[in-house]
């Protein structure tokens, strides 16, 4: 199993409110992940985190996807040569939306822990190559997701919650 570095940034204050200890909350989902994400991965990998708002989140949506619209969360895997020679492996950026996210969890009745957990572990599995573009792609990425969530002590994500 790789051992995980983690480097996170807050930019909105919302998401201290928002969630207890952000860094915790997704180291552990991360580290769950990538040893259910079925990569090869040893040795040393970075993610790099960063927590904003839906200015921030459309902007990268506009820049690098040309959809101008806030989504919850968006990951970038690297490209092989962002890694040094012998040193970590640099998987990519995830980053979420503050607003959207709140939004969902709400309108979804989640809690906001478990939300967070589950597009941190969403966003890890597309950094490993995982997709969902079609459904042959989607039903295997939604059971690891389900799996890692199960082991991390949350419910399904994809059950519907009735109020």
């Amino acid at each position: 199993m790789a051992s995980l570095t983690l480097s996170l940034r807050t930019e909105h204050p919302g998401w201290k409110k928002a969630l207890k200890s952000p860094k915790a909350l997704l180291t552990s989902a991360a580290k769950a992940a990538l040893q259910a994400g079925a990569c090869d991965l040893s040795g040393k990998v970075e993610i790099a985190f960063l927590l904003t708002d839906d200015a921030e989140i459309v902007a990268l949506n506009k820049m690098w996807r040309r959809k101008a619209k806030p989504t919850n969360v968006l990951s970038f895997p690297a490209l092989p040569e962002a890694s040094p020679p012998g040193g970590p492996v640099f998987l990519g950026d995830v980053a979420m939306a503050l607003e959207t996210v709140l939004a969902e969890a709400e309108a979804q009745n989640k809690n906001v822990e478990a939300h967070v957990a589950h597009l941190a572990v969403h966003g890890v599995l597309h950094l490993l190559g995982h997709d969902h573009l079609s459904a042959d792609e989607a039903k295997p990425m939604e059971r690891m997701e389900q799996d890692v969530m199960k082991s991390l002590g949350y419910p399904d994500p994809y059950r519907e919650v009735k109020r």
